[in-house]
């Protein structure tokens, strides 16, 4: 529990700056991502958000390579089958298994280089606001949209019960490891089971306490949450625009190189 991104984010200096500021640059990058042909726009991306989720959010930065690692391990797999199955033109190499020839064109790495590259991007993006902005936060955001109330509210119950179940989760588990639940498989195959079996049950209780608790402070259907006022500041205006400008000449200047 001490390890989730909403941690790292009630922890984070950005996150007393303004919401929406950050909902704009994650959303220019996501776009300015998927929309260029080349794959040097979003590395730009994905190198700005890292260094502004590291540098600015001061996130640490092995917390935070491990977090990118688990993404990039699937995109991998799907960039090894995208260079070798798709794509057509001139092979740049090939190897025959059983008979079978295999080999990747330059049309294929083009493809994967920009599965790639728009998959680092895009998950920066989303990194640089789940470690800057408390769910909390997003909330309040989603209500000044004027999204239905009762969308965000199941919405934050949903968020809350999740913790709950982890909760309980860990307390069942750590009971069971002090008690040698996971000292060879067979054992730890049992105490798997019985987790999964008292779970439901205990987090169920969980929840009608937590109900309880919160009809004894005038719960009456209604979440109320707190939108505080987070002016934009002058450098935080050049900050963006800098970061705009630089994928913009990016996008710009490479428009016409590797083109799927």
């Amino acid at each position: 529990m001490a390890h989730i991104l909403d941690d790292y984010a009630v922890l984070s200096p950005l996150r007393y700056k303004n919401n929406w500021l950050k909902l704009a640059i994650v959303t220019f990058g996501i776009l300015a991502g998927v929309s260029s042909n080349s794959p040097f726009v979003p590395f730009v991306i994905a190198l700005c958000m890292a260094f502004a989720t590291i540098h600015f959010g001061q996130i640490p930065a092995k917390f935070y390579l491990k977090l990118l690692a688990v993404p990039a391990g699937f995109v991998l797999v799907s960039v090894v089958i995208i260079a070798f199955f798709f794509g057509e033109g001139v092979k740049l190499f090939s190897f025959e298994v059983l008979g079978f020839t295999f080999g990747v064109s330059s049309a294929g790495l083009k493809m994967a280089m920009l599965v790639l590259a728009r998959t680092l991007g895009g998950m920066s993006c989303l990194f640089f606001l789940s470690l800057t902005t408390p769910m909390i936060e997003l909330f309040s955001v989603l209500k000044a949209t004027k999204v239905p109330d009762s969308f965000i509210e199941i919405a934050m119950m949903m968020y809350r019960y999740i913790f709950v179940f982890l909760e309980v989760a860990m307390g069942v588990k750590y009971a069971q490891t002090v008690r040698l639940g996971y000292k060879d498989f067979k054992t730890s195959f049992n105490s798997m089971v019985m987790l999964g079996t008292n779970l439901f049950i205990r987090s169920w209780e969980q929840g009608e306490k937590l109900y309880v608790s919160m009809n004894s402070r005038c719960y009456d259907g209604k979440l109320i949450l707190l939108d505080e006022k987070r002016p934009v500041k002058m450098n935080e205006i050049m900050l963006t625009s800098a970061y705009f400008a630089l994928v913009i000449m990016v996008f710009y200047f490479t428009r016409g190189m590797f083109v799927v």
